[in-house]
């Protein structure tokens, strides 16, 4: 997960309807994200050559407030998956903006430095995109109200719809544990896929970046917000 800070100019218009931006301290973040899908499932029924694959996203935060209740969540800006049947399916289901491109990943494991590197690109052109991460060491707990917490404690989606409505679905898993990632990069020719003003924000070092462990992950149903 690298994170960058973004104006709030750029976040704004791609807000939907029903809820706001989240800040941390203060700070709009967009993150890019790249992790792997294990043992994929669609109602509980896994699909063959589709359960195991690697996806980038790169989404910022909202907030919604029911009742006593804050719902903190997520609005993807592009998610990249390398088969075009889960981009449809997603496409369809939920109106994520998912686009299907060649991808690939490596994790490697280097016993010597006690470090992992971890590397996901794709290709939008002749040339590859790389997104990386080096950690050091075993993962930690999160702790409270940090920015690792933050980036990861959002268990809402919100989607805007083509009618101008909005969707809600939740995403269950526990809480990861996280590693402080060293030598974090975001290379290549990003405004292939995000655009010019993305491509800024996301130009140079990230403001952070960490590794979560991961675990099972359950995407609930889509439901029209009111």
């Amino acid at each position: 997960m690298l994170n960058y800070v973004a104006p709030e100019a750029l976040l704004a218009p791609l807000v939907p309807a029903g809820v706001e931006l989240d800040r941390w301290r203060g700070t709009l973040y967009v993150s890019a994200v790249g992790f792997l899908f294990r043992d994929t499932r669609v109602l509980g029924v896994p699909v063959p050559a589709h359960r195991t694959f690697p996806e980038v996203n790169l989404r910022f935060y909202v907030r919604r407030e029911v009742d006593d209740e804050t719902r903190r969540g997520v609005v993807f800006v592009r998610e990249l998956v390398p088969r075009r049947a889960i981009a449809l399916v997603a496409r369809v289901l939920y109106n994520e903006p998912y686009r299907a491109l060649p991808m690939r990943y490596a994790i490697a494991a280097d016993g010597a430095r006690g470090s992992t590197m971890r590397e996901y690109a794709w290709r939008a052109s002749t040339e590859w995109t790389r997104l990386s991460a080096r950690t050091i060491g075993p993962s930690r707990i999160l702790e409270a109200e940090s920015e690792e917490e933050f980036i990861t404690e959002h268990y809402w989606g919100y989607t805007r719809q083509r009618d101008g409505g909005t969707v809600e679905y939740r995403v269950s898993h526990p809480r990861w544990n996280v590693w402080t990632a060293a030598d974090a990069r975001l290379d290549g020719d990003l405004a292939l896929v995000y655009g010019d003003a993305f491509a800024r924000v996301l130009d140079g070092p990230p403001r952070s970046a960490f590794v979560a462990d991961g675990s099972p992950v359950v995407v609930n149903s889509p439901v029209r917000i009111r």
